[in-house]
């Protein structure tokens, strides 16, 4: 590709709504253009990168046994009534009418579409299982869209579904795309990680997210640094402390804490550790007659509630944290100052965190205002809880659920989900194969997502610096850049730069002759910025030394090579870096 012939359109400055670096990078290297909000055109620079990207998931999926196929982007509203997601699944689906008023949505998913297809295409076990794949435009209506391809409302994605007759095959399956998952951010050059998952609104009974890991990442990610033990902080174990609950050291009393009530303010006011503070979350529940009912949740000072883990509890599963008046209603006390001492446990059911439950002589609250109580203990001054079960966010340091260390954290962004649908939407759509005994079966599923426009942007936080964008050089848009000084007006240096551009392009590398009239400066900016992999330079003065000037995206400096041997010299690094 010659730059005459194509369209660079890059800019000094991002615009001032741009928030995260790949955002900012997208739009000065002319990436993507902004059409509304959360809606970007890929210019033909970013497209080239997107169309990397896509093809080698296409090839990652092919070699998985997957077969593509395309279903519409815009969907009846009869298939999501069907399902029950139609009043559901939230604002975030764009709801539509055609010109005869029947109801339609632009697809944010394709669970629906695809299983009506299975229910009308597959009618004998002979045909599982079975594994359909789409590269296709969703669309969902995000209240703030932000950080450009990284949370648009129009975004690409690969879906893949597959079918089965049974627990065990989709298990297989499973693990089929596990690895090619594995596969394909490997191929793609990027740090990930695969982590256990919470299946979230698609259903299902696991999951797996693949995350790119970046510090500006929006997940926050619990891992072993010595085992492959990785999973989203939503699902990361909080194991129970090894130790036994200590002996009670301490007798009960009130302290006068005026003006404290969070537990970093009571634990500094008495000189202790925050670690020995308690918190009482109150949050209600319907009840079996649909009534809400109080329940207090109890966590150690310095640990956080984990929704998530929270409404898995039997009775929970709706849960809201409690109002003001709530909360004054039942402990006559206003938040801040709540404590388990005293609770009529007939009528409030307390959930005690498992690190809560080995505690002893803890600080919490008196439920009367401006006090604490200190020296509390399980069994003398309070029942023991009610549940005592996992509902805090790991930290740093915990130990590892696989028993091989200690966990760490770090950021990551999703770019990937596979999940085990089950049978929640065969079941919902009548979707039914005949097994071998002639009986009618429901197709077990599987679905498998990337976002594969937003791994452009992951990419992208994960690789860049103060020149610019560095791409793992599987989706650069070029793998290398000829910049010849002068190239118009000296003809040792443009028949060097042609020659060398014919021959680099037969040897099967993606070369870019930057052939503008423009100064050395602007030219080497630009292709830094865009991130192009490797850079040789063709100059009157480096001819007649019979060198020319190379230099890698990640180098410090260039360096001089002979001119006779370029050509091999830049076949040997680039199919180094493609290994």
């Amino acid at each position: 590709m010659r730059t005459s012939r194509f369209f660079l359109s890059t800019s000094k400055e991002a615009p001032a709504e741009a928030e995260l670096a790949s955002h900012k990078l997208m739009l000065r290297a002319g990436l993507i253009k902004r059409l509304g909000s959360g809606l970007y055109t890929w210019m033909p620079l970013g497209l080239r990168i997107l169309r990397k990207v896509e093809a080698i998931v296409r090839e990652e999926m092919n070699r998985a046994g997957a077969i593509e196929l395309l279903m519409p982007a815009v969907q009846p509203a009869e298939l999501w009534q069907e399902s029950g997601r139609w009043a559901v699944f939230g604002p975030q689906m764009l709801k539509i009418k055609d010109r005869h008023a029947r109801d339609f949505c632009f697809g944010p998913t394709h669970e629906e579409v695809i299983t009506d297809l299975a229910r009308k295409e597959l009618r004998s076990y002979k045909q599982l299982p079975v594994n359909f794949y789409q590269v296709q435009t969703k669309f969902r209506d995000e209240i703030r869209p932000r950080f450009g391809v990284m949370r648009a409302r129009e975004f690409l994605m690969k879906d893949a579904y597959s079918f089965h007759l049974d627990e065990a095959s989709l298990d297989e399956t499973y693990q089929a795309m596990y690895q090619a998952y594995s596969r394909i951010f490997t191929r793609l050059g990027l740090k990930f990680r695969a982590v256990a998952a919470d299946t979230g609104a698609i259903g299902g009974s696991g999951s797996h997210e693949f995350h790119v890991l970046a510090d500006s990442g929006e997940d926050a990610i619990a891992f072993c640094p010595a085992s492959d033990y990785a999973a989203n902080v939503e699902m990361a174990e909080a194991l129970a402390p090894a130790a036994p609950r200590p002996a009670a050291t301490e007798a009960l009393r009130d302290v006068d804490t005026p003006k404290q009530t969070t537990c970093e303010d009571v634990a500094a006011l008495l000189g202790i550790p925050l670690q020995r503070t308690v918190k009482l979350i109150a949050v209600m529940a319907p009840d079996a007659n649909g009534q809400a009912k109080l329940h207090v949740l109890l966590i150690r000072g310095d640990h956080t509630l984990n929704e998530v883990k929270t409404s898995k509890i039997e009775g929970l599963a709706d849960f809201r944290f409690a109002s003001d008046e709530e909360i004054r209603a039942t402990f006559a006390c206003p938040p801040g100052f709540l404590g388990p001492v005293g609770l009529d446990r007939s009528k409030i059911r307390a959930i005690a965190d498992r690190t809560v439950a080995a505690m002893a002589d803890f600080v919490c609250g008196a439920n009367k205002p401006k006090f604490h109580t200190a020296g509390v203990n399980w069994g003398r001054d309070l029942p023991e809880p009610d549940l005592v079960t996992d509902i805090r966010n790991v930290v740093a340091g915990d130990p590892s659920s696989d028993g091989q260390g200690e966990l760490d954290l770090c950021r990551g962004i999703e770019v990937g989900h596979i999940f085990k649908l089950g049978t929640k939407y065969s079941e919902a759509l009548n979707a039914t194969v005949l097994d071998e005994q002639g009986k009618a079966r429901t197709l077990v599923m599987g679905c498998y997502g990337i976002g594969v426009s937003r791994i452009v942007g992951a990419a992208i936080e994960q690789g860049n610096d103060e020149r610019g964008i560095v791409f793992p050089q599987a989706i650069a848009p070029f793998e290398l850049a000829i910049v010849p000084l002068g190239y118009g007006r000296n003809q040792e240096v443009r028949e060097t730069a042609d020659k060398l551009y014919s021959e680099l392009t037969a040897a099967g590398i993606d070369v870019v002759l930057d052939d503008r009239d423009e100064r050395p400066g602007v030219m080497f900016a630009d292709m830094e910025l865009v991130g192009v992999g490797h850079r040789l330079v063709v100059s009157e003065r480096g001819l007649k030394e019979g060198l020319l000037e190379y230099q890698a995206r990640s180098d410090a400096q260039a360096s001089k090579i002979a001119q006779a041997d370029a050509v091999a010299f830049i076949e040997e690094r680039i199919k180094a870096c493609r290994s």
